[in-house]
């Protein structure tokens, strides 16, 4: 630990005078061994909270990050200021992550960054037992509870986490946490409210607009941003829309009117997208069009511009969008160009994510019937899984955590299915450099794994058969470890894939019947809460009074009051200060869905259904078919070719829904 004190550290390493906004008051309470929570606004210096702790506390300091993006961008930061800190990411070959565990076992790391999923893997947190942890750092802290948005199902398990590593005291770090937020991630770490520190929402330089979309949005918006890009002027924009394909429209038009601009989304592969992030940052590209695929750990302090083309997902997100202009503190302008006609499609995203009540009882059903084993154990792949049950990714990962809470599962191990391996020298010499029973034991290996031209496939059950006969233990552990020997030393190559979670069932008394509906029910409250978000933020747009107090208030702070408002609870510099209130405009009109739209759209999918599983759709499972919605169930149906997919993206899910039930004839689905 360091003889300096925070505030000389904060000037030898970071380079800066003073603290900033709550800084020193998060450093004080983590350095005083207290459990904290900072709920900064966006640019607000979150990083430097556990930054410099880590450097006075006396063991490794393990940050929890969503994103690969902000680890690098982080990372990056430390090394430029001779911190010693890592990370351990999936972009890694396996001698990288090795090394960087060895460092820490050593303990010459301060600080570890890894993803929430890493945390899954039993060797990885085996490793962990081994080493000395002070704090437990959980960035974008939101993503734990269940009533923030970005919910993500591996948080709720760090709790646990915590405790089965022995780290003494948590940080939790976020810019977009209600009073209902906080109040779950504190109640889930133990943290008294005297240590949740929150900054404030209230940017003084942050003019926000917002303007009723006319008829045509892209010359609207070219119109507004043209006087902002003169050659050699131009001011630093982002430009935020819904769809990748609305990304390349756009920035197609505002390139045919003169101006500067690149598209970016996650269709474009990664070295492009990083190749136009490094033009922004550098000022080379000044304008771009994105979706939130763009400005995570984006820190380029003079974005003049934030411009909203479609609605952003929710208040969280807006915040956190017009949260990266202006960071420098000079004057930028938020601009959204609101109107209801992309409502829909936001909508219908959260529709999509609700699974059917047949899908989770067929997953309690595989449940049930593993429960009935000797071991109880139940493997699962989850890709595999999701297409036998129906069940989207995301909200299957949310369901198997609701699974654990519920005790009916505890995970016990993570390994990879399949193995398969290329020698670099000749079996016969790999022998030769074991003696007695490992030379049998290596024998054993080589005699039993076939290469077909370069590689061979590593079959576990023929090892430990060939094992038994011979009396050589050939478990699957031992081969494995023997295997990554091998690797290590530079005789082979090792590839793993499959990765798959092996659970305990743990309460096989549960009814399916009585937990799958309550399982539903669960589903159905997260899809009003979304739907409740997305209304919100509609309300806020339309707000009669300031914006900007509106936004402060729904974040909890209530302490609005700058010289400008002069008491008034007015901020001067947003629509409704300037006299300009709006009342979005409705989107157009669809005309009324007929028995003719269901022959032509609908039947499609029905009639090949049919034939392929047996049975029709039931109406849900039409909607997301003819609102654009993805179900594991498509793919093999190859539903995206047939007419009709998509067709009716802009119109209301439940309508749609109802209307395919009417026609169909029965109601299924619940």
């Amino acid at each position: 630990m360091p003889s300096t004190s925070p505030q000389q550290t904060l000037k030898s390493v970071f380079g800066f005078d003073d603290f900033r906004g709550g800084q020193q008051a998060v450093v004080s309470r983590v350095l005083d061994g207290h459990s904290t929570a900072a709920i900064f606004a966006t640019g607000a210096g979150k990083s430097l909270c556990y930054q410099l702790p880590a450097l006075h506390l006396p063991h490794l300091t393990l940050v929890v990050s969503p994103l690969l993006a902000l680890m690098q961008d982080q990372l990056a930061f430390l090394t430029r200021h001779g911190v010693a800190a890592a990370s351990i990411d999936s972009t890694q070959d396996r001698e990288t992550t090795r090394s960087v565990m060895e460092r820490a076992k050593r303990g010459e790391l301060k600080i570890l960054m890894v993803s929430v999923e890493r945390l899954k893997n039993e060797r990885f947190r085996n490793f962990l037992r081994q080493v000395a942890i002070s704090l437990l750092v959980v960035d974008e802290a939101h993503c734990l509870s269940e009533w923030g948005h970005n919910f993500r199902p591996d948080y709720l398990k760090l709790p646990d986490y915590q405790r089965d590593f022995a780290i003494p005291q948590v940080l939790l770090l976020t810019a977009t946490a209600t009073p209902a937020v906080i109040d779950d991630m504190g109640e889930k770490f133990a943290i008294a409210p005297e240590n949740v520190i929150t900054t404030g929402f209230y940017r003084a330089n942050l003019e926000l607009l917002v303007s009723p979309t006319m008829e045509d949005r892209q010359q609207q918006l070219s119109n507004w941003l043209k006087p902002q890009m003169q050659p050699g002027f131009e001011a630093p924009t982002i430009i935020y829309v819904t769809l990748q394909q609305t990304a390349e429209r756009v920035a197609k038009a505002l390139a045919a009117q003169g101006i500067a601009v690149q598209a970016y989304h996650a269709g474009l592969d990664s070295s492009r997208r990083d190749e136009i992030q490094r033009q922004f940052m550098s000022g080379e590209s000044p304008c771009i069009v994105a979706t939130i695929a763009f400005g995570m750990g984006i820190d380029k302090g003079d974005i003049r511009n934030v411009v909203h083309y479609d609605l952003p997902k929710s208040i969280e997100n807006y915040s956190q969008e017009i949260g990266r202009a202006g960071r420098d503190g000079q004057p930028s302008t938020c601009l959204t160009l609101a109107g209801r006609e992309g409502l829909r499609v936001l909508e219908n995203f959260v529709y999509g994510d609700t699974p059917e009540y047949a899908g989770i009882y067929r997953l309690l059903e595989e449940i049930a019937a593993a429960g009935q084993v000797p071991d109880r154990q139940w493997e699962v792949l989850l890709n595999t899984l999701s297409r036998d049950t129906n069940i989207r990714l995301l909200p299957l990962k949310t369901l198997l955590v609701r699974l654990e809470m519920h005790g009916v599962i505890a995970p016990r191990f993570t390994f990879l299915a399949e193995y398969r391996l290329r020698y670099h020298l000749e079996p016969d010499a790999l022998v030769s450099r074991f003696e007695g029973e490992r030379a049998a034991f290596v024998r054993l290996i080589v005699d039993n794994i076939p290469i077909a031209r370069t590689w061979g496939t590593v079959d576990f059950d023929r090892l430990h058969q060939a094992g038994q006969a011979q009396q050589i233990d050939a478990s699957r552990a031992r081969v494995i470890t023997a295997l990554e020997y091998f690797q290590d030393k530079g005789w082979l190559t090792l590839e793993g894939k499959r990765m798959t979670d092996v659970y305990e069932v743990s309460n096989t008394g549960f009814s399916l019947e009585t937990l799958a509906r309550q399982l539903y029910n669960d589903c159905l409250t997260r899809e009003r809460a979304e739907i409740e978000r997305l209304s919100a933020m509609l309300a806020l747009f339309e707000s009669q009074r300031c914006l900007t107090r509106r936004l402060a208030e729904y974040f909890g702070d209530n302490t609005f009051d700058t010289p400008a408002n002069a008491g008034q609870g007015r901020c001067g510099h947003c629509s409704v200060c300037h006299g300009h209130p709006v009342k979005l405009p409705d989107a157009p009109p669809e005309p009324p869905l007929t028995a003719a739209d269901f022959q032509r759209y609908a039947m499609p999918l029905i009639e090949r259904h049919t034939e392929q599983l047996g049975e029709p759709p039931n109406a849900q499972r039409l909607a997301h078919f003819l609102c654009g919605l993805a179900m594991p169930v498509f793919t093999p149906l190859k539903a995206r070719s047939l007419n009709g997919f998509a067709v009716f993206e802009q119109r209301a899910y439940p309508e749609v829904r109802e209307w395919a039930e009417s026609h169909l004839g029965h109601t299924v689905g619940s």
